[in-house]
């Protein structure tokens, strides 16, 4: 294999290693690798076609990522990570720098676009081992994940709307047991939309030196010892700190206006079955908001329950039934949410998995979202400043979902 200027520009910047007879040589000229450090270089392309029947689209079913992607193509998100992992063993240390480009990967990495991740990992050989993370890591709490491909549907929950996506700060992981693992994080706040990568500042301008966010996931993998329900996990995640003032349950506007403190109750389980290739999930998000004088502002709740059965190696069909309810309330104290003040939505998702191509992941999906409080909340004709009122109580979408990992 031979290579050329940009992969001594690599070797200089230390992503890859050239061996020493190879570096003795001129670099007038291609030369070949003969060895590389354990960094790898991986990532996905995630797109879309989404069909939502019917007229108006002027208010679509508020939940993240869905804005602007009806009746159309669509390029999600392109995500490139490059990694060192550390040793498990030692006094070692990695680090991950991750990108991510597109319309999702925006709504992601809020103000840091388009940092995804970037951090250093240390790895300390006290007890059974303690890794620490600094710099930018994903958010802890959530049954769902910010790479599409990693979760069982395409679109996303109410539950994964509302929960922050990064964090910017110190995360330590440690296993007690060969089945609990702890996590416990520091961060400079708890919530991504809105900040930017290092900001210590409420959107709104309040600034608290000395305050801090923490973070928090507790987890339970069942052992061998229980049967055909080994390996099922269940979680237990707490987060507080300063909240932003922009950013609320559906991800665009809706939430308490005056700086707040925010708090995060996670719940979440995934379950094995002795049924080959059957599986259950199940999810619970509690947000509570607080202005800055000790004000309840505002509360979310997300209750989500999946099923996933895997009829074949290639075919896998993945549900999803939720229920979301919310509030919040502006600066001058009165009640207002998403979707014209839709506070309650229920949404049933059907998922068909069929892996066809060797790396990619093909699925083709069904959503129902109807507003539960009895007002139209969804559809309305018009452009970006004169939408129209919503005409209806349902929104029904069918989107097909092509991701190759690389």
């Amino acid at each position: 294999m031979r290579v050329n200027k940009w992969t001594l520009g690599l070797a200089a910047s230390g992503l890859i290693t050239l061996s020493p007879a190879l570096l003795a040589q001129s670099t007038n000229g291609p030369i070949p690798i003969t060895s590389l450090t354990a960094t790898t270089i991986s990532g996905y392309v995630d797109t879309s076609a989404v069909w939502n029947p019917g007229t108006g689209n002027a208010n679509p079913a508020p939940y993240a990522f869905n804005a602007g992607k009806q009746d159309g193509f669509n390029l999600d998100a392109v995500d490139i990570k490059i990694a060192h992992a550390q040793d498990e063993t030692g006094w070692s240390a990695g680090y991950v720098a991750e990108l991510s480009y597109g319309p999702d990967a925006e709504g992601i990495d809020g103000g840091a676009y388009p940092i995804r991740q970037a951090y250093v990992a240390l790895h300390m050989p006290v007890g059974n081992g303690i890794d620490w993370q600094l710099g930018r890591w994903d958010n802890l709490l959530g049954y769902e994940s910010s790479d599409s491909y990693k979760d069982p549907n395409f679109t996303r929950s109410y539950g994964y709307s509302a929960e922050p996506t990064e964090h910017t700060g110190l995360l330590g992981s440690y296993n007690i047991t060969s089945a609990l693992n702890i996590q416990l994080g520091v961060a400079d706040t708890v919530q991504t939309e809105g900040f930017t990568v290092n900001d210590r500042t409420d959107p709104s301008g309040e600034y608290v030196e000395s305050k801090k966010s923490l973070v928090s996931l507790l987890t339970y993998t069942a052992p061998d010892n229980w049967g055909g329900f080994k390996g099922s996990a269940f979680y237990v995640g707490f987060d507080v700190g300063q909240g932003g003032a922009t950013t609320g349950w559906n991800g665009g506007g809706v939430g308490p206006v005056n700086p707040h403190n925010r708090e995060e109750l996670y719940l979440g389980a995934t379950v094995n079955t002795p049924v080959t290739g059957l599986t259950f999930g199940a999810s619970w998000d509690s947000i509570e908001h607080e202005d800055v004088g000790g004000v309840d502002t505002g509360y979310f709740q997300a209750i989500a329950g999946y099923g996933s059965y895997k009829f074949t190696d290639k075919l896998t069909f993945n549900g999803r039934a939720e229920w979301a309810n919310g509030y919040a309330l502006d600066s001058a104290g009165a009640t207002y949410g998403g979707a014209y003040g839709m506070h309650d939505v229920f949404a049933l998702t059907g998922t068909l998995q069929y892996d066809l191509w060797a790396n990619v992941i093909s699925r083709l999906e069904v959503r129902w979202d109807h507003a539960c409080n009895g007002q139209d909340a969804f559809g309305g004709t018009g452009t970006a400043g004169t939408e129209s009122l919503p005409t209806k109580k349902n929104d029904v979408m069918v989107a097909a979902n092509v991701i190759y990992k690389f």
